[in-house]
């Protein structure tokens, strides 16, 4: 196939630049990959043909399916909504211990996928009664164009949009990708640059960077979440410098989720994680001043739970992903103290529960 026959079926990537040994050099990530003629970056997905660059995976997805707003996870967003989520294939950051390798380790599912229109996931997310649609399983970030679109589209029909994230991204694409999306969860995952650099092949700055901007210069509701590896990620030091950062730099109101890792891709000879190591830091951050923290991929009622950081009432009570009680106000306020808790909240009419729906979208 020749490059002119190839690019018909692929669509044209943003941020790059031609450097003067002849390679062009992708400016989306720190990664800044340089590549020759044919060559893909990183991430797999984004491809130099002839004298530009391509996202190789616009319009595919390893699959679509309605979750609750709860499993992303977003605690303070909507609570208790469905939400569309779906992703493609590849990652920018090369986690050891990644819980979705068989999508965001694929090398060859560019034409194996299904395949959907920005506008046919919006019309899927109205006709399902989802809230909002989440670009997740793999990281956003590598699939800007594609998600952006989907964003315009679904905004256009009142549908919100959620990036699941690592946050590794230039200043400039930050900004334009950030201003389409509604919620990020960003994936904090160590709070050393050795982790960062061993375990992820990255750095950790540049996700800070992210965090802070989110916090202060969008209006893109902000939850963090750590998965915690025993012995890499969750001594008391470690936790606790993490905490404080947060408290300091991004404000005592910013969500942090806890969730247990499994043993998986290449760190299959590391334990899963106690669940007495969540509550631990659950309880570390509390300490640091953090008012809302959870702990996930367990059952702990507690640390599941939100609870007015005024009069310690029980204000939206889960199970893991279901909800079992919801006290909250419309306006996000505690019925008993009156206290405002921070997040985007509405009437509440009912959980969607802990289902997981898997969707098929017909071309739209």
């Amino acid at each position: 196939m020749s490059a002119a026959q190839e690019t018909e079926t692929l669509h044209p990537a943003r941020w790059w630049h031609r450097i003067d040994d002849g390679r062009i050099q992708c400016d989306l990530c720190p990664r800044d990959c340089k590549l020759h003629e044919g060559q893909r970056g990183a991430c797999f997905v984004r491809q130099r043909i002839g004298d530009a660059m391509f996202l190789t995976t616009y319009g595919r997805s390893s699959g679509f399916c309605i979750d609750p707003i709860e499993k992303k996870p977003l605690n303070h967003f909507y609570p208790g909504s469905s939400i569309l989520s779906f992703g493609t294939a590849g990652c920018n950051l090369a986690c050891k211990f990644c819980q979705n390798w068989d999508i965001s380790k694929s090398r060859d599912m560019d034409r194996l996928m299904d395949t959907a229109s920005p506008l046919a996931i919006a019309d899927a997310a109205v006709k399902a009664g989802a809230k909002s649609v989440a670009f997740t399983y793999n990281d956003p970030v590598i699939f800007a164009e594609y998600a952006m679109d989907v964003a315009d589209a679904c905004h256009a029909r009142g549908v919100k949009t959620v990036a699941v994230t690592a946050g590794y991204v230039h200043d400039a694409p930050r900004r334009e990708f950030f201003a389409k999306m509604d919620a990020a969860n960003v994936d904090l995952k160590a709070f050393t640059d050795e982790f960062y650099v061993k375990l992820c092949g990255a750095r950790l700055q540049p996700v800070l960077d992210t965090l802070v901007y989110l916090k202060h210069e969008t209006d893109v509701w902000l939850e963090i979440t750590t998965l915690l590896i025993p012995g890499q990620n969750d001594s008391d030091g470690e936790l606790r410098k993490a905490a404080e950062w947060i408290a300091r730099e991004l404000g005592p109101d910013v969500p942090l989720h806890y969730s247990a890792f499994h043993p998986d891709y290449k760190m299959g000879d590391i334990q899963a994680t106690p669940a007495a190591t969540l509550t631990r830091a659950r309880r570390i951050a509390h300490d640091a001043g953090l008012k809302f923290v959870y702990t996930g991929n367990v059952h702990d009622e507690r640390g599941g739970s939100t609870w007015c950081p005024s009069c310690h009432a029980p204000l939206v009570l889960r199970d893991w992903h279901r909800i079992d009680d919801y006290r909250l106000l419309p306006d996000g306020r505690c019925p008993d103290c009156g206290t405002a808790i921070p997040g985007r909240f509405e009437r509440f009419a009912g959980a969607f529960g802990a289902r997981r729906i898997p969707v098929r979208i017909l071309p739209a």
